[in-house]
């Protein structure tokens, strides 16, 4: 393998992350220059497109005019772990052991916080 190529979706996790940042819609080439420049724009468009056909990106037309695009992620970073988690747990397999091996990583204080969580699934709605 090229000692230069890139792992395996980390073009499409080094864009959701821009997205994720911006505080607006941004356009294929402000995506492309917040990756640092290096990859061709057509790179970043069809990144950007195909993560829109994932339902991981939206798009709506840009004020300015013409045919161009502006980004968004879809939803939020907290969001999208949680339902990429969820996946894994509804996938074939032993559910349990997957929950075992997770939590088994934990920090103390973030399995504290999930304990606490279970125990109370909205702290501050009562």
């Amino acid at each position: 393998m090229n000692a230069e190529r890139r792992a395996w979706g980390s073009l499409e996790s080094e864009v959701m992350a821009v997205l994720w940042a911006a505080t607006a819609p941004l356009a294929p080439a402000q995506v492309q220059q917040l990756l640092g420049g290096q990859l061709a724009y057509n790179t970043v468009q069809t990144i950007l497109t195909r993560l829109q056909e994932k339902g991981l990106v939206r798009r709506r037309a840009n004020a300015t005019g013409g045919r161009s695009y502006l980004y968004f992620a879809a939803e939020d970073r907290a969001t999208a772990a949680a339902r990429r988690m969820r996946a894994v747990l509804e996938s074939p397999g032993d559910r349990r052991a997957v929950l075992q091996q997770f939590t088994a990583g934990l920090d103390p204080a973030d399995a504290e916080f999930l304990r606490a969580l279970l125990r109370d699934p909205e702290p501050g709605e009562r």
